[in-house]
């Protein structure tokens, strides 16, 4: 079975398996990104060489508060800007010509702020509206999948000019301009199947998602360049790790879900 057919066949399985579960209910939803969750903490671990249970624990935690006491929840708010601030500090590395120096001194961070509230924001988006919408859910995903595969697709056909050599040599400009404008038209195909947003709502979500999923798959990719591997695990062919596939998710789904919080105060 060659490269292209097995990674096929793997982002299938992952996307039935995403959207499966958004459909049958949030404690599926819930289940799924625990087991999801917890690959990743492992991969992102093996990659900063450090060995830890209470990002799991704290996983776990999260998870099972939010399936069982969902009107405790309120705590969540005081996260959302330590994630973002994480996250901020991950970028500013990323334009180092330094290893990561918060990787450095810090690697309990990237497990316990990076990796645990990200999975608990993803279960938290459906019903960032108050009701359990699993079309928005879904729609998320569609956009990062997009954005993803055009961008894969047109730096591959026809891209020439390097986006960020130096960490990424394969990404280029045109793959990620192809990204941004695709994931554009896919939000406004959305917009006209769902009565959910506007069209500037369903926009900004989406160069959110093109932006913020670019960078975390550049932020990924020197995870991997400094711990000097090709994948951050083999899980899934012709993909590599749950983290590799879910790295664009990962980030930017803090930044869209903050962004919605915000939607949803202010209407």
């Amino acid at each position: 079975m060659n490269e292209t057919l097995k990674r096929s066949l793997a982002g299938v399985v992952y996307m039935f398996l995403i959207i499966g579960a958004a459909l049958l209910g949030e404690k599926s939803l819930i289940l799924v990104f625990l087991i999801l969750g917890i690959a990743s903490i492992y991969e992102v671990q093996r990659l900063l060489k450090f060995k830890n249970l209470i990002g799991y624990l704290l996983l776990a935690a999260l998870l099972y508060s939010l399936a069982s006491f969902r009107s405790y929840f309120s705590y969540v708010y005081f996260l959302i800007p330590l994630v973002l601030l994480i996250k901020v500090l991950l970028l500013k590395d990323l334009f180092s010509k330094k290893d990561f120096v918060i990787i450095s001194d810090k690697k309990p961070l990237i497990s316990w702020l990076f990796i645990v509230p990200s999975f608990l924001f993803l279960c938290l988006l459906p019903t960032v509206g108050g009701e359990y919408q699993p079309y928005l859910f879904i729609s998320f995903f569609v956009l990062v999948w997009t954005n993803d595969s055009f961008a894969y697709l047109i730096g591959k056909n026809i891209g020439k000019n390097k986006l960020f050599e130096r960490v990424s040599p394969k990404k280029t400009m045109e793959g990620f301009f192809g990204g941004v404008i695709m994931t554009l038209i896919f939000s406004f195909i959305i917009y006209k199947i769902l009565n959910i947003y506007s069209t500037i709502i369903w926009l900004g979500i989406a160069l959110l998602v093109s932006v913020f999923g670019s960078l975390g798959d550049l932020v990924q990719s020197k995870f991997k360049r400094v711990a000097n591997v090709k994948d951050s695990g083999s899980i899934m062919p012709g993909h590599g790790g749950v983290f590799d596939r879910m790295d664009s998710t990962i980030f930017s789904i803090t930044f869209v879900y903050t962004f919605l919080l915000i939607i949803e105060y202010v209407s």
